[in-house]
C-alpha cells in the first residue's frame, strides 16, 4: 500500500474518483482542499480531502474521506489518515479535526488517535479532534483513550436512523470499549 500527499491547501489538486466505488467522489474535484490518497498496485483505493480552519492556523479539518466500497473494512482508511495526520503536524498542524456521521467512522478514526470533542455540527455530526504532544510530534496519539469519553460519542448513535449491521457494530464496540490504536 502506497499513500501520497498529493497537495495542500489551498493548493490543492483536483481528483477524479469513480462515484460507484467512492462515496463523496464529487468533492474531490475541489481545488481549494488537500489531499491525499492510498494506492494499491497503483489503484486509488482510498482517499481524503482536508483544508485549514478559517480562524484557526493551526487547525485542520479532515473533510472527506471515502474508500472505496469493495476495499472497505480493510483498515485502509485509519492508515490513510495516520500518514496524514503525521504529515500534518510537521507541517506545524497542532490539532486536526474531522467531523463523522456513523459508528464505523467513529471507531476507525478513534483508532488513530482522534478523540470525541462533545461537539457536533449542525447536522448532527461528532466531531473528533487529535492534538499532537507538547513537543508538536503526532506521538500525541499516544494518548489513552478516556474509556468514558469514548463510549459517551459513540452512544451518541443510538437513536439515529441506522441499518441492523450498524446498530449491531455500534452495541459490539460500546460495550467492548476504546480500541486498540493503530500506528
Amino acid at each position: 500500500m502506497e499513500i501520497d500527499v498529493l497537495g495542500w491547501p489551498p493548493d490543492g489538486p483536483t481528483l477524479r474518483l469513480d462515484h460507484e466505488r467512492f462515496s463523496y467522489a464529487g468533492k474531490f474535484v475541489m481545488s481549494n482542499t488537500g489531499k491525499a490518497v492510498a494506492r494499491d498496485g497503483g489503484e486509488i483505493v482510498a482517499a481524503v480531502a482536508f483544508n485549514e480552519d478559517r480562524t484557526d492556523a493551526e487547525r485542520l479539518w479532515l473533510r472527506y474521506v471515502t474508500v472505496a466500497r469493495e476495499r472497505r473494512g480493510e483498515g485502509i482508511g485509519p492508515r490513510l489518515i495516520a500518514v496524514v495526520r503525521d504529515r500534518a503536524v510537521a507541517r506545524g498542524y497542532g490539532r486536526l479535526r474531522i467531523a463523522v456521521n456513523n459508528p464505523y467512522a467513529y471507531e476507525a478514526l478513534s483508532r488513530v488517535g482522534f478523540r470525541y470533542t462533545g461537539e457536533t455540527t449542525g447536522i448532527a455530526e461528532l466531531i473528533l479532534e487529535f492534538r499532537a504532544d507538547e513537543s508538536g510530534r503526532a506521538s500525541g496519539a499516544g494518548r489513552a483513550i478516556d474509556p468514558d469519553r469514548y463510549r459517551e460519542g459513540l452512544a451518541a448513535f443510538r437513536g439515529r436512523d441506522l441499518s441492523e449491521e450498524e446498530r449491531t457494530f455500534l452495541e459490539n464496540y460500546l460495550e467492548r470499549g476504546p480500541p486498540t490504536r493503530l500506528e
